[in-house]
């Protein structure tokens, strides 16, 4: 007679199905959901309107002509070069490092001429920039 008490085996779950169900229907949802696609940014520039033309101290205006011309407080500054344009800053900054720097780039001038008139209002101090807009009279409407 065998009086042992018969194993029982317990049933074992297996876990492996149930994840590769669950990885093809996440799958299948990442595959069928739509996203919203922003690839192009549509832009329209502001258009200010300004007053007259001013004459404060504290205002440094540095024009820049379509061929990389440069000049300061309606001076032409001679040379291209970052070190001439900061000397022409510095002498006109009347109000010292308080000046405001107002760029006033020709639409077809390069990026790389207003880089420049950056770089050499930083390299004088004067870390407040501002560009001059066009405006809504003069642009016709656009």
């Amino acid at each position: 007679m065998n009086f042992r008490p018969k194993s029982k085996d317990e049933p074992e779950i297996n876990l492996i199905p149930f994840i590769d169900i669950l990885l093809v229907i996440l799958i299948f949802l990442m595959l069928s959901t739509t996203y919203s696609k922003f690839t192009e940014m549509q832009l329209k520039l502001p258009i200010a309107d300004t007053d007259a033309q001013r004459d404060y101290p504290k205002e440094v205006l540095v024009s820049i002509s379509s061929e990389g011309a440069y000049s300061v407080n309606r001076v032409q500054v001679t040379g291209r070069s970052l070190d001439s344009l900061a000397n022409a800053l510095q002498e006109n900054a009347k109000a010292g490092k308080d000046s405001v720097v107002i760029i006033s780039a020709d639409a077809n001038a390069k990026h790389q001429a207003v880089i420049t008139v950056m770089e050499a209002a930083r390299r004088t101090g004067l870390s407040q920039i501002t560009f001059a807009t066009q405006s809504s009279a003069a642009s016709g409407g656009q």
